[in-house]
């Protein structure tokens, strides 16, 4: 065999790559609708979803903003209307969704085990839970770091005075690591008070346990109005934050389909805020807006909902029963709740904030 010839098996695959590349660079219309038309692999959890008929949700059994039940049972917070919608993009209508009320302990378990089919709970995104525990993350719906909260009349003002002091955290969880290393960076002896769930750690709070409780600030700005003693106005959370808290959806490994789903759901929501979409104007917009962005983002362009194997309407009925980001926020942790938080780094890109949708293309 000559030189030649030895070489002409590469040749193929390298002028095939080439060519891949060029076609994908170009982005030719006939790639492009070739695409367009491929519906999504089939998955296991999407199927069993999509059968069952409702969406499984694991929540947190009780932190105001997030996910807690009012007083007819029914679950209101930001992770709770993430659920809903969720369920009306996989069926039209976001009352299909079943919540499981999760504790620190057993949050994990329910998502391994196939309890639930999506972990929405405000839980920190990590390596570790990325990896080791086998889940993928669906996008960050809240930004937040690890906070502290004072009583007033302690004169604490800075996190960096909390030395010899006792703080309340709860045990495992990364807020507890955050606490140690927070103490060894900043030279300062910290003595922790552990509690085995977030439910036991408020009453030792409160009984005056310890001096200071340290958890996510968005979950102490919750607390903060809803569950210390003396009032909100009794307590301070310190300006410091410790960590960054990416919070948002998991899912299991292996169903890349449902992953698509759970984590388009966010951007769509991002997407409308973006584009001005709300519930009040949805509808009209919907029959009026020659805007192509607007048209393909509501359906009227079919192509997004095949792809992700619902309906093409599928942003459409997140909107129309759910809002978009900015109004879930606003209506469960901003002015217009009870927590009276900041937009911050949840606000859109586009005022100096974090949320950010991938291009719906």
């Amino acid at each position: 065999m000559s030189r030649h010839q030895s070489r002409q098996p590469n040749r193929q695959p390298r002028l095939a790559r080439l060519a891949s590349a060029a076609a994908l660079a170009l982005g030719g219309l006939a790639v492009a609708a070739a695409f367009a038309a491929r519906p999504a692999a089939a998955g296991e959890t999407f199927d069993a979803v999509k059968a069952r008929g409702h969406v499984i949700c694991g929540v947190n059994a009780g932190v105001a903003g997030f996910s807690a039940p009012d007083a007819r049972g029914n679950y209101q917070g930001l992770d709770a209307e993430y659920c809903r919608a969720i369920a009306a993009a996989m069926f039209g209508d976001a009352s299909k969704v079943r919540f499981v009320a999760t504790t620190h302990q057993t949050r994990f378990v329910v998502l391994q085990s196939g309890e639930v089919d999506v972990l929405a709970r405000n839980v920190t995104q990590t390596l570790t839970r990325d990896t080791n525990l086998g889940f993928n993350f669906a996008g960050v719906n809240f930004y937040d770091g690890q906070g502290f909260m004072v009583r007033r009349s302690s004169g604490v003002t800075s996190a960096r005075q909390l030395d010899g002091a006792s703080v309340c955290v709860v045990a495992g969880s990364t807020t507890e690591l955050n606490l140690a290393d927070f103490a060894r960076r900043e030279r300062i002896r910290i003595n922790p008070v552990v509690a085995g769930t977030f439910e036991e750690m408020l009453p030792a709070y409160n009984a005056g346990r310890c001096d200071a409780v340290t958890t996510d600030a968005s979950q102490l700005a919750a607390l903060r109005v809803s569950a210390v003693t003396g009032g909100p106005d009794e307590h301070v959370i310190l300006p410091e934050r410790i960590s960054k808290e990416p919070l948002g959806p998991m899912v299991r490994h292996g169903d890349e389909q449902w992953r698509d789903l759970v984590q388009w759901v966010h951007f769509a929501m991002v997407e409308a805020e973006e584009l001005g979409i709300t519930r009040a104007n949805v509808e009209e917009l919907r029959r009026t807006s020659q805007d192509p962005n607007i048209q393909r983002f509501l359906g009227v362009t079919p192509g997004f909902g095949r792809a992700l194997g619902v309906s093409e309407d599928w942003a459409y009925q997140i909107i129309r029963q759910v809002g978009n980001y900015g109004e879930v926020f606003e209506r469960t942790l901003g002015k217009g709740s009870p927590i009276g938080l900041e937009r911050g780094l949840n606000d859109l890109w586009t005022r100096g904030g974090l949320q950010y949708a991938l291009p719906l293309r």
